[in-house]
């Protein structure tokens, strides 16, 4: 498994970070299988989210009821969860955001969460209001940094006018088919080109200068209705070519080497896997590891539809 220091914080964490959304229908010990090999391979981030399960805290409370951390484990473990997505509604008031984690903290059966992110932006956002929760959650030691998820840098800008305490995640999707927040980069200043319109507000630099540390969530997903490249030979035949080709000269698997795309990056990106297959943890893993030549991710950049000048 491939680690980096997390900036800030003077702590180590890995490429990979397992997210828990679809363990709603699992059982527990599939639930403990999954989180054993977790750590086995390296895994020291576990992400979960308010919402994910469908009512208030589902996941978490599956997680919580199925897994007890011993106390090295739990040392070495980042447990991060997210809040301000309410039903047809974003909600990053002071209240919200503080009863939430409270919430989160018995689900999962934790004393603290190591990191708490702000999800989907909040139009009506008071950065003060969200100083005042962070203040409050540090001071009383339940929560020991943040972060947050699909923000632009202007956003985050924003939130730093009152916020103290350092941004130290921005949770994005980034996979090699669904990457704008890369592509449009590098057909900068070309004016026909679709690509070259800047969707994320120039957040890869931003976070790269900042010390925020990417989060690439749906990494196989190529953000279409066609869902997972990785064996989608109808529509990213080429892609799937080169990533068979390169898995074979590392000894490899596709999945691996989509994986090994994102992390080769020199901003340390984290991939977050959603997967409940153990197996699936342990291939991420090892990609993790694969240092790709600059041909081999340009050639992958290239055959999932993207330009070079």
């Amino acid at each position: 498994m491939r680690t980096f220091p997390l900036p800030h914080t003077g702590t180590d964490v890995s490429s990979i970070v397992l997210g828990f959304m679809r363990i709603t229908d699992l059982d527990d010990d599939r639930i403990r299988r999954l989180v054993a090999t977790a750590l086995d391979v390296g895994v020291t981030v576990f992400d979960h989210a308010d919402i994910y399960g469908g009512s208030p805290h589902t996941c978490e409370k599956r997680f919580g009821d199925a897994v007890t951390l011993t106390p090295s484990q739990r040392e070495r473990i980042s447990i991060q969860s997210k809040v301000g997505i309410r039903e047809g509604w974003f909600d990053f008031s002071k209240d919200h955001i503080v009863t939430t984690v409270e919430a989160s903290l018995g689900a999962l059966g934790v004393d603290h969460l190591d990191t708490l992110l702000l999800h989907r932006p909040d139009t009506l956002v008071e950065p003060e209001e969200v100083a005042a929760a962070f203040d409050d959650l540090h001071a009383s030691g339940k929560v020991l940094g943040f972060g947050v998820s699909n923000h632009t840098p202007g956003q985050i800008e924003l939130l730093k006018t009152a916020v103290d305490q350092p941004i130290l995640f921005d949770q994005v999707q980034l996979s090699i088919v669904h990457s704008p927040l890369i592509a449009a980069g590098l057909t900068a200043n070309m004016g026909a080109e679709d690509q070259s319109i800047d969707r994320d507000n120039g957040l890869l630099d931003y976070a790269r200068t900042r010390g925020i540390t990417l989060q690439a969530w749906s990494p196989f997903q190529s953000g279409t209705p066609s869902g997972v490249f990785v064996g989608d030979r109808e529509n990213y035949p080429d892609l799937n070519v080169a990533l068979d080709e390169i898995a074979d000269v590392y000894g490899s698997t596709p999945s691996a080497v989509a994986t090994a795309w994102i992390t080769r990056h020199p901003a340390d990106i984290q991939v977050v896997l959603g997967t409940t297959s153990p197996d699936r943890v342990v291939e991420a893993a090892g990609g993790s590891d694969l240092r790709l030549t600059r041909q081999e991710w340009y050639r992958l950049f290239r055959t999932a539809g993207h330009t070079l000048p």
